[in-house]
């Protein structure tokens, strides 16, 4: 279930109920996985269209998506969070990636990939890890959507942009503000960032920008050959930690947002 967290300070969240125990890990252990090889492809997927009609996701609809996500039957499939990240990413990235890179490269990796051989019981013409092609067109659709709301956003409007974060709940005191949690987000940002690292050129060692990227290098397991500006060794299970870096992740975007396109970075200040 996804619901609009109440207007406070963190205006910017979403909160998540419900993910993907454990994806983040797995999915860092799994950044190093060559690309597809063409071979595997059996889909003809569509062509992501920058001048496609803008229909973002309702709220039910990133319920359902968030849902179909955690019970497909593959280790590799994104939380709803992990999703919104790696399409972020896609987006506020060098242009040229999302321009010129087939739809093949990139959007199978939301599920885990495609080509694996399902179980016995499958039926032989579902298209793993989906149960139908029906339920595999819906989900493309949706990604699909999501991304080209994305993009509208960040690219128009960026102050309305929010990033759809893990939350939880502080015990205790009445009134208590919620931890943030942004590591499936921040993990699947980097995943795309993984996919195409040479089209990022000097981004991740640029001085200037360091500091302000360390939390999402931080928080979704780091990058090869890049050392975070601080906050290296944060211990991430300390809720209060977690929540303080995860926080800072809008502004890591928006300045990448900047450098990569800056008549929208520029509308975002």
């Amino acid at each position: 279930m996804v619901t609009q967290r109440p207007s406070s300070q963190v205006q910017w969240c979403r909160c998540v109920i419900g993910s993907n125990a454990g994806w983040s890990a797995r999915a860092i252990a799994r950044r190093n996985t060559p690309p597809f090889e063409a071979d595997t492809r059996t889909v003809d997927y569509p062509r992501y269209d920058p001048a496609s009609p803008i229909t973002p996701l309702t709220t039910a609809e990133l319920d359902a998506l968030d849902a179909l996500l955690q019970a497909l039957p593959s280790d590799g499939a994104m939380t709803l969070d992990g999703l919104d990240g790696y399409l972020t990413a896609l987006v506020v990235g060098p242009p040229a990636v999302l321009a010129t890179w087939p739809t093949a490269d990139w959007l199978p990796w939301v599920w885990g990939g495609d080509g694996e051989a399902g179980p016995a019981e499958a039926a032989p013409s579902a298209p793993y890890p989906f149960a139908s092609k029906r339920q595999r067109k819906t989900t493309v659709v949706m990604v699909l959507r999501h991304l080209r709301h994305l993009s509208q956003q960040l690219g128009e409007s960026p102050a309305t942009w929010e990033p759809i974060f893990s939350i939880a709940e502080q015990g205790g005191s009445e009134g208590a503000e919620d931890w943030v949690d942004a590591r499936d987000w921040c993990t699947g940002f980097l995943q795309a960032v993984d996919l195409q690292p040479e089209a990022w050129g000097d981004t991740w060692q640029d001085i200037a920008l360091a500091p302000v990227l360390a939390p999402l290098l931080v928080l979704g397991g780091g990058l090869e050959g890049v050392t975070p500006a601080a906050d290296a060794n944060a211990d991430l299970d300390d809720p209060t930690v977690c929540d303080r870096l995860s926080r800072a992740v809008p502004d890591a975007v928006l300045h990448l947002l900047a450098r990569h396109a800056p008549q929208a970075g520029t509308a975002s200040r």
